[in-house]
């Protein structure tokens, strides 16, 4: 019973601070980082727009506007498209402009 009172009054709860300067070491990670984010979000809303581009296709009925409507969704898609496959080209320009490694 003793041993018990003296490990649990012994232990002191400390608590380790952690400081984080960066997650990324180098730009070269920064600039990979914010390449992936750029083509994630980019691929997601093309994505979208390719949906509701093939909804307003499916429910236009034959309506020549709603058709129209559904070909700009479908042409923007198209492009976000593009530039999420461009993402990883602007972002070599960038790492070139600031001097990456």
């Amino acid at each position: 019973m003793v041993v018990a009172g003296v490990l649990l009054t012994s232990s002191v709860a400390r608590a380790e601070t952690v400081h984080y300067v960066a997650l990324a070491a180098t730009l070269d990670d920064v600039l990979t980082n914010i390449r992936n984010w750029i083509m994630g979000i980019l691929a997601a809303v093309a994505v979208v727009f390719l949906t509701i581009g093939g909804l307003r296709y499916l429910m236009a009925s034959g309506d020549p506007g709603e058709i129209e409507k559904a070909k700009g969704a479908f042409k923007a898609a198209g492009i976000g498209f593009v530039l999420a496959a461009l993402a990883p080209i602007v972002v070599d320009i960038l790492t070139e402009i600031v001097g990456g490694m």
